[in-house]
């Protein structure tokens, strides 16, 4: 009876910590499984910043490729309209290539002269919105006069830096001729053959994966030319309107005020802030502080309708990110890259979520993950 009764005390006993053991089982499995997820987000951290510097170390020639890439994406619909009314592939993507050229060239040299040319009007309504300022907003003179001294200063950077400015994403100019050569060739062949290089990318790729990469392929081109039509739109908009608003008010620089809000309205937020900081500027030095409340509100009007009203209808949902999503990737871009990045950051961060949404629907993540399980068990295991 004793034997019987320690037995049974021992088999239960026996049946407790099998169910304890079992019952901590679960949680203790799910480790290596966490494990191997959290190395695999470190190992796409570390694979990133390889790229970022092995790419920020040729960015002289990297940077105007990969921007000669994204504008034959856009215009590739382009050289297919000229392909349909007559023109060869080959002369369809010259003709665009030359026409980009000559018209970035004219915007460039326009832009540049003009700013240079009109410096000391620049500077001339700087100090009479500052003056008003003083005036209208009863300000401190010493401050006024440090703010004097800081505008006295950058008018010869104003004066001597504007190309340098323009190129400071380069490292020399002979980096810069190179890259828009090779660009300018890129662009050419991917518009000329781009279809026949997308058809020959797919078919060498496993045929379980054929569709995924080509419907990929299809909707990066597409976000590229929805992204580039959209800030194309606004930009000529609110360029518009800010730049009409300017000469019916009477102010002095309009073609300044024009293309500044032209070229800032393909960088989301900062370049609305930059032109339309300017036309109040200019505003302020010109009118007083009744005309810059106006041009500020008409600034504000135009960006808030643009935003709320066009903005939705030119991108479409595909392009429809947070506002503070938009920033962030805009800063990290602006760092890494420069302009190109400034310009960029948005686009290729609705791709990339476009490709980690393809990769987690097809359970890429997970078998990475169950993949790495042994080796992350394996690890915290050793003593």
């Amino acid at each position: 009876m004793a034997g019987g009764t320690d037995g049974t005390i021992d088999g239960t006993g026996q049946a407790d910590l099998d169910s304890e053991s079992s019952a901590g089982a679960v949680p203790l499995a799910a480790v290596p499984k966490v494990g191997a997820l959290a190395w695999t987000f470190v190992g796409v951290v570390i694979a990133t910043i390889i790229v970022v510097v092995a790419l920020s170390a040729v960015s002289e020639i990297i940077l105007p490729l990969l921007f000669a890439a994204v504008l034959a994406v856009i215009f590739k619909p382009v050289a297919g309209s000229l392909q349909r009314h007559g023109f060869k592939p080959s002369l369809a993507a010259a003709v665009l290539v030359l026409g980009l050229l000559v018209l970035m060239t004219v915007v460039l040299v326009g832009t540049v002269k003009g700013v240079l040319d009109q410096t000391d009007d620049i500077g001339t309504s700087v100090y009479a919105a500052i003056d008003k300022a003083s005036g209208d907003l009863s300000v401190d003179p010493d401050s006024l006069k440090d703010a004097k001294a800081a505008t006295e200063e950058a008018a010869p950077m104003i004066r001597e830096g504007v190309v340098t400015a323009l190129v400071s994403g380069v490292n020399s100019l002979l980096g810069l001729v190179s890259g828009l050569i090779l660009g300018a060739l890129i662009m050419y062949y991917l518009l000329k053959d781009g279809s026949a290089l997308r058809r020959n990318v797919v078919a060498k790729v496993d045929p379980s994966i054929r569709d995924d990469v080509n419907d990929f392929i299809g909707d990066a081109c597409a976000i590229l030319r929805g992204y580039g039509r959209g800030r194309t739109v606004m930009s000529v908009v609110v360029a518009v309107v800010v730049a009409l608003a300017s000469l019916l008010l009477g102010l002095p620089l309009v073609f300044t005020i024009f293309v500044v809000n032209f070229i800032g309205g393909y960088i989301p937020y900062i370049g609305a802030f930059l032109g339309g900081g300017l036309a109040v500027i200019i505003a302020w030095g010109d009118g007083g502080i009744g005309v810059a409340a106006l041009m500020l509100v008409i600034v504000l009007a135009a960006n808030l309708l643009l935003e709320n009203f066009v903005e939705p209808k030119v991108m479409g949902r595909t392009l429809d990110i947070h506002p503070l999503v938009v920033l962030i990737v805009t800063a990290l871009g602006g760092f890494l890259a420069g302009i190109v990045g400034l310009i960029l950051a948005v686009p290729f961060t609705v791709i990339a979520g476009n490709a980690i949404g393809r990769l987690r629907s097809r359970g890429f993540f997970t078998v990475v993950a169950d993949r790495a399980q042994p080796t992350v068990k394996d690890l915290l295991d050793r003593p």
